[in-house]
């Protein structure tokens, strides 16, 4: 199965750690009572600046033309919603579709969900030096522009929640989405394949794939993350 790690969606903005603090529990219910105000560093702790570090090392060069695909429409279902919610808190948390990596000093004037794709570019081409990870689900530089092609975006499409959410569709399909709701893989290997997409989430060793490098850490334990896979797939 083809994973896009290394550049996968995303920079854990800060993140728990495990040995360190405790890891705020998550729940679904509570997840809508976060506030939109606050700072996405408030309650973690600061990893530094690094962008996370993804699987495909081949992404962190110059993004090449990709051939466009399709997601399935069953990723509209109720259970890649909740996943979807799920990566969120665990990504970008109180900030959401809004969100920049907090060791961005030079924002961009307008929150993401107001900035075209080509305004995204312009920003990250203005400020080298500096992590770039955007949105809900903090796609970094060479994963949003390959996603982008993939999708058929023009340059000119606004960064909407509905566009995010899409492309975070491409990513829960490189972790095998499809096929683990078909039953041709289990559950747990689903887990690792989005561990390795998104570092927040444990391995079944209860850490990060890429646990202490750039800072990361995993947020929630490996009970933790399968009982919230459970919930949102109980069949």
């Amino acid at each position: 199965m083809r994973l896009r790690g290394l550049a996968a969606a995303v920079c854990m903005v800060t993140i728990f750690t495990s040995q360190g603090a405790a890891a705020e529990t998550f729940s679904f219910a509570s997840y809508g009572s976060f506030s939109s105000a606050g700072d996405i560093s408030r309650t973690m702790l600061d990893t530094g600046t690094h962008e996370r570090i993804h699987l495909n090392t081949a992404m962190m060069q110059k993004p090449r033309k990709v051939r466009r695909r399709s997601i399935p429409v069953r990723l509209n279902a109720p259970s890649a919603t909740n996943l979807k919610t799920l990566i969120g808190w665990a990504e970008s948390r109180t900030r959401g579709y809004d969100a920049i990596q907090h060791g961005a000093k030079k924002r961009p004037a307008k929150v993401p969900t107001h900035m075209t794709i080509s305004e995204i570019y312009r920003w990250i081409a203005r400020t080298p030096g500096q992590p770039h990870a955007i949105g809900r689900y903090q796609f970094i530089p060479s994963t949003l522009k390959s996603l982008v092609s993939e999708a058929g975006l023009g340059q000119d499409t606004v960064f909407t929640s509905r566009v995010q959410d899409m492309l975070a569709d491409f990513l829960l399909e490189d972790a095998g989405y499809s096929s683990f709701v078909a039953g041709e893989i289990s559950r747990h290997r689903f887990m690792e394949n989005l561990a390795r997409i998104w570092a927040g989430f444990p391995t079944a060793t209860g850490q990060s794939y890429y646990h202490g490098y750039a800072g990361n850490r995993a947020v929630i334990t490996w009970n933790e993350f399968d009982a919230h896979m459970k919930k949102i797939f109980p069949s």
